[in-house]
C-alpha cells in the first residue's frame, strides 16, 4: 500500500543521475555506491572502463520525509514461484498447441518445440536472475540496458516495450479470454469475430477499472483466478490420463511421421511456443518486492520454470489423447474441446476455467506492465504524467489507461496469430540485448558484486538462440511486418534526441499535463519509490 508523508520540493528524477538517493539493502544497511550488501555496506565500485558505478536502484528501505511512496520486501519463495507460474501459465497453453503442429506439420517435431521453449525459458530466466541480483532495480530490461549501454538504448527499450510488446501481450491475451467466453454460447458455428473483440474490449475496461479502483483489488483478483487457473490444469491433465488408461495412444504413437519444417518455420514455431511461456522474466520486475532476492529470485525460477514446462508436456499429451492433430489444427479454442470430449456434461467447466485464467493472466500483464511504465517515466523516459499516481486511490492510473488505449487498438485492428509473431520477434531483440549486457557487464564491471552468477556459456547460448530467432524468419519468409518492427524500434531515436538528451520540452506539454492532472486526480511522486 501506499503510505503518504510530506513531499520534497523535487517534482521528477531526470535520467541524468539528480535527486538519487542511497540504496538500502535487504538487511537494512545502507550503500553509497547502490550495491546490495548482504553483511554490510560493499566497498565503491569501480569497473574496468572506469566509467563509475551501476545506477541507484529503485526501492526504499522504509519511509523518510523524501518518501511519497515506498516498497517493501513481502515476497518470500513461495511467492516468487506463484507469480512466475500465474503468470507463464495464462492462455498460450490453450491457444499454441494448434498453431505449433501447424507450422511444424508433426507431433512430435511440436512436443520437442515445447520442451525446447522451456529450457530455453529456464536458461534465460537464469541469465536474468544474476542480472536482477547484481540490480535490484525495478523494470528488467529497463534497468540493465542503462547499466550496460547507457540511456538511450533504455529508451529504446521502454519505447517500445510500453507502446508494443505490453500492450499487445494483454491484446494477446484479451482476445483469447473472449475466444474462449464467446465459444461457450456458440456450438454450431465459430463464433463471429466482431463479438469476439467485442468481448476483449470489454474485459479490458473491466480489468482496467479493477487496477486503477484499488492496487489490494488487483492483487485479490490475481491471486483468485490463480487458483481457477491451476484447476483448469489439473482438470486436462487427468482427462488426458484417463484417455491414456483407456489405450488412446493412436495419435502418439506415429509422432513423427510426415515432413521436417524447415528452419524458418521452426523458428516462428519457436514464437508460437515461446509465447506460451512467457512471463520467465516477470520476477525481475519486481525484484524490489522479494525478500533476499540473491536467494529467492533464482531459486523460484529454478522451481518455477520446469514445474511450468512439466504442466505444458502433460497437456499436450492430454490433448492428444482425446484428439487428433487435425481436429486440434481445426479447433478455434482447443482446451473446449477436450472439455466437450472427457468432461460431457460438465464440459462447460472447461471455458470458463479457461476464460478465467485468461482474465487473470490479463490483469496481471496490466499490473505489472505499469512498473515498467512508471520507473521510464520517473527517469525522464516517458511523458512526465505517466508516472502520476492517484491522489487518494494511489494507483498509476495514467499509465494504466494508456497502456489499456494501445492495447484496444490491437484487438481492433490485429488477430492473435499476427499479435503472437510481432509480439515474439520484438520481444526476442530486447531478450538478446539483455543476455549480452550480462556479457558486457562482465569485462566492464568485472568486480561489482553478483550474489548469483551463471556460467558465461548460459547467456551465450541464449543470445546465439535470440539471434536465430529474430534473423531466421526474416530470410526463411521475409515480411514486411518484421521490417516495420526494426524501423518502429529506432524511430524512438527521433524523440529521444530532443525531448530526453536534449531535455526539450513543448511549451503546450505543461498545459496538457495539467490537464490530465486535474481530470484524472493524479500526482507526481517526489522520491524514487514504487508503488505495491
Amino acid at each position: 500500500m501506499y503510505q503518504h508523508v510530506q513531499p520534497n520540493n523535487t517534482n521528477h528524477i531526470h535520467a541524468n543521475g539528480h535527486n538519487v538517493p542511497t540504496k538500502a539493502t535487504s538487511n537494512g544497511t545502507m550503500c553509497a555506491n547502490g550495491t546490495l550488501g548482504t553483511e554490510g555496506p560493499e566497498a565503491p565500485e569501480t569497473d574496468s572502463s572506469g566509467t563509475g558505478r551501476m545506477r541507484k536502484p529503485l526501492e526504499r528501505n522504509g519511509s523518510t520525509q523524501n518518501h511519497v511512496v515506498h516498497l517493501e520486501r513481502r515476497l518470500g519463495l513461495f511467492s516468487g514461484v506463484a507469480l512466475i507460474v500465474g503468470t507463464m501459465i495464462g492462455s498460450g497453453i490453450f491457444v499454441s498447441p494448434s498453431g505449433l503442429l501447424v507450422r511444424t506439420g508433426s507431433v512430435g517435431v511440436s512436443f520437442i518445440i515445447w520442451l525446447a521453449c522451456g529450457v530455453l525459458s529456464l536458461l534465460g530466466a537464469l541469465a536474468y536472475a544474476e542480472l536482477g541480483t547484481m540490480n535490484t532495480s525495478s523494470g528488467a530490461e529497463w534497468a540493465y540496458f542503462m547499466d550496460a549501454y547507457g540511456p538511450a538504448p533504455a529508451f529504446l527499450f521502454s519505447w517500445v516495450s510500453t507502446l508494443v510488446l505490453k500492450p499487445s501481450q494483454m491484446a494477446i491475451i484479451c482476445l483469447s479470454f473472449a475466444q474462449y467466453a464467446v465459444e461457450a454460447f456458440v456450438t454450431e458455428c465459430d463464433p463471429p469475430r466482431g463479438v469476439v473483440k467485442m468481448v476483449a474490449l470489454v474485459a479490458i475496461v473491466m480489468i482496467l477499472f479493477v487496477n486503477c479502483y484499488s492496487v489490494n483489488l488487483g492483487m485479490a483478483v490475481q491471486n483468485v483466478f490463480t487458483a481457477a487457473k491451476l484447476v483448469a490444469v489439473v482438470v486436462v491433465i487427468c482427462g488426458g490420463a484417463w484417455k491414456l488408461m483407456q489405450g488412446n495412444t493412436q495419435h502418439l504413437s506415429n509422432a513423427f511421421n510426415g515432413p521436417m519444417p524447415n528452419v524458418g518455420a521452426i523458428a516462428t514455431a519457436f514464437y508460437t511456443g515461446l509465447w506460451a511461456y512467457d512471463g520467465w522474466n516477470n520476477l525481475n520486475y519486481v525484484t524490489e518486492e522479494i525478500k533476499n532476492p540473491s536467494k529467492n529470485l533464482p531459486r523460484s525460477i529454478i522451481i518455477g520454470i520446469p514445474l511450468v514446462t512439466l504442466c505444458y508436456a502433460l497437456i499436450n499429451i492430454s490433448y492428444l489423447a482425446a484428439m487428433s492433430p487435425q481436429e486440434m489444427i481445426e479447433s478455434e479454442a482447443v482446451a473446449v474441446t477436450f472439455g466437450n470430449r472427457i468432461l460431457g456434461a460438465l464440459a462447460w467447466l472447461m471455458p470458463l476455467s479457461v476464460t478465467i485464467s485468461t482474465f487473470g493472466s490479463a490483469n496481471g500483464t496490466l499490473f505489472a506492465a505499469g512498473r515498467l511504465c512508471f520507473a521510464a517515466s520517473r527517469e525522464g523516459h516517458l511523458l512526465d504524467i505517466l508516472s502520476y499516481v492517484h491522489v487518494r486511490r494511489l494507483t498509476p492510473a495514467p499509465g494504466l489507461i494508456f497502456h489499456s488505449l494501445i492495447a484496444s487498438a490491437m484487438v481492433l485492428h490485429g488477430t492473435i496469430d499476427s499479435l503472437i509473431d510481432f509480439f515474439s520477434f520484438t520481444a526476442w531483440i530486447f531478450y538478446g540485448g539483455a543476455m549480452l549486457a550480462l556479457i558486457v557487464m562482465r569485462y566492464t564491471k568485472p568486480n561489482y558484486p553478483r550474489p548469483y552468477k551463471v556460467p558465461i556459456i548460459i547467456p551465450v547460448v541464449v543470445l546465439v538462440i535470440s539471434v536465430y530467432l529474430v534473423a531466421a524468419p526474416i530470410f526463411e519468409t521475409p515480411r514486411v511486418e518484421y521490417l516495420y518492427a526494426l524501423l518502429f524500434i529506432f524511430a524512438g531515436l527521433i524523440f529521444y534526441v530532443p525531448f530526453v538528451k536534449l531535455g526539450m520540452t513543448p511549451r503546450f506539454m505543461n498545459k496538457v499535463t495539467l490537464f490530465f492532472q486535474l481530470l484524472l486526480e493524479v500526482v507526481p511522486t517526489s522520491s524514487m519509490a514504487m508503488f505495491e
